[in-house]
């Protein structure tokens, strides 16, 4: 199980793009920075649906996002620590 971590808009970068090209049924998306808008998209949304999408809360916040991304799980840093810590691998794109 690998962990996925997404940091750039999926607008601007394809990060996104070539990690959904190479991921497993049983990976994980961690999405951070300007990678969390992308799920208002729902091209994007509807892409990571088979996954487990997990997003870094102060970025939703940051955002001002937390009405439109209620229903994704959003860590705080100690949770994304010990959800890093829990994968055997982590790629960061």
């Amino acid at each position: 199980m690998i962990l996925h971590q997404i940091q750039t808009s999926a607008a601007r970068d394809t990060a996104l793009s070539c990690a959904l090209r190479y991921a497993g049924k049983t990976d994980v998306f961690l999405l951070a920075g300007d990678a969390v808008s992308a799920l208002l998209k729902r091209q994007w949304a509807m892409a990571l649906s088979p996954f487990k999408v997990v997003l870094v809360a102060d970025d939703v916040k940051a955002r001002g996002l937390e009405d439109f991304l209620s229903n994704y799980e959003q860590l705080d840093y100690p949770a994304l620590v010990a959800l890093t810590l829990a994968h055997t691998k982590v790629i960061s794109w």
